[in-house]
């Protein structure tokens, strides 16, 4: 059990709260955003009106890609370390948002190497230069909550987890209508990664009452709200829905952390491109079913929230809902090539032992448990 419980200073939430940006007080502000959807949906120039409106100077950082590297995290370093801001704001999905806050860490301290904030909780104290706010525009990672960035090694194929409390943003702004553009298929993997961030939180050793009623309340509305806006993405009052279970579920998870979902989930996507999300649902049951042996009393409470008894209803129910929102079973599904996966597992097993998430498994895994977890993932098989 944590003894705090961390935080934004301030979570708007609600259709329509983007326009609290206008209640920012300061001088510099860099919006750090992705490649496309913001600016052609209008939120870009939306958000610098409102900050000119409030006596800003804006600058705009808009290079942050899919997965982002730890190159782009460098690259909007630089022009923080330029223009000065007191405010940093990350704006759009979550690899904007992960990329703002690792390039935070580096306008304050350039000095920094990348290396040096791998272990979790060794980035130093932020916040002497900038205050950070965050506007998601997916419902899946929760980072607007959370003390989690993901920067990408193209290099070595894998995905870093930076963790300190110093990431959790200043202010929240968790607004459903700026979600209203995703597709189809980004909002089954961004919602699916909540659901994952809900149900490994609720059995970590660090979970307690408060983080269990904040996973509780986000599985059965990612249930309820999910398979609604997967059909209709124009459906405002399910699109917030979904946004607030994301935000819970990440508030869940920054508190009482993750396991070994994520560590493989990492892994997988670094290596063979799979989108998070995707990759969290493929292993989520079987997971359920490996921790079951330490946490069956848990998954069976949580299960009851969607009308199930057991830690396998609670995997059964997940599989019809990644089936219900277009999610393949297997990694062989989603189209990994066989042999490159033979050649790869076992490096992909020994970084996900390697990876911060494993720590809070319930259930301590070896290096050969979670290759024959991966395996039985890719194959579409079911753990026994």
């Amino acid at each position: 059990m944590a003894e705090n419980l961390i935080l934004p200073n301030k979570i708007f939430h609600g259709l329509g709260t983007f326009s609290k940006l206008s209640d920012l007080s300061g001088s510099k502000a860099i919006i750090v955003t992705g490649q496309g959807s913001m600016k052609s949906t209008g939120y870009i120039d939306k958000a610098i009106e409102l900050l000119k409106g409030s006596e800003f100077a804006v600058e705009v950082f808009d290079g942050v890609e899919a997965d982002p590297s730890i190159e782009t995290v460098m690259r909007g370093a630089e022009l923080m370390k330029t223009f000065q801001p007191d405010w940093i704001i990350g704006l759009g999905g979550c690899s904007a948002i992960d990329a703002a806050k690792a390039m935070w860490v580096f306008y304050e301290y350039p000095e920094t190497k990348f290396e040096d904030i791998i272990p979790p909780f060794t980035i130093k104290t932020l916040r002497n230069k900038a205050k950070f706010v965050a506007i998601p525009s997916t419902s899946g990672t929760g980072t607007e909550v959370t003390c989690v960035s993901v920067i990408t090694d193209r290099e070595k194929g894998t995905k870093y987890p930076l963790v300190s409390y110093e990431l959790c943003p200043d202010v929240a702004i968790v607004d459903g209508e700026v979600c209203k553009s995703m597709p189809p298929h980004v909002t089954a993997n961004t919602g699916l990664d909540a659901l994952a961030h809900a149900l490994e939180a609720y059995v970590t050793p660090l979970a307690d009452d408060y983080t269990d009623c904040m996973a509780e309340r986000a599985v059965e509305n990612i249930f309820k709200a999910l398979p609604k806006v997967y059909k209709d993405g124009n459906d405002m009052e399910f699109r917030q829905t979904m946004h607030d279970a994301s935000c819970l579920a990440g508030m869940s998870f920054t508190n009482a952390l993750l396991g070994i979902v994520h560590s493989m989930a990492h892994q997988v996507g670094g290596m063979f491109g799979v989108p998070h999300g995707r990759a969290n649902a493929i292993l989520l049951p079987n997971v359920i079913r490996f921790n079951s042996q330490e946490s069956e009393e848990k998954y069976s409470k949580l299960a009851k929230v969607i009308g199930e008894k057991s830690s396998e209803g609670l995997a059964y129910r997940i599989e019809r809902l990644r089936e219900e929102v277009g999610v393949e079973g297997s990694f062989k599904d989603f189209g990994v090539d066989p042999k490159a996966w033979s050649q790869k597992v076992n490096i992909l097993a020994k970084n996900a032992m390697a990876d911060a998430c494993t720590g809070c498994n319930p259930r301590k895994p070896t290096h050969k448990d979670l290759v024959n977890l991966l395996n039985l993932c890719f194959n579409g098989e079911i753990y026994k």
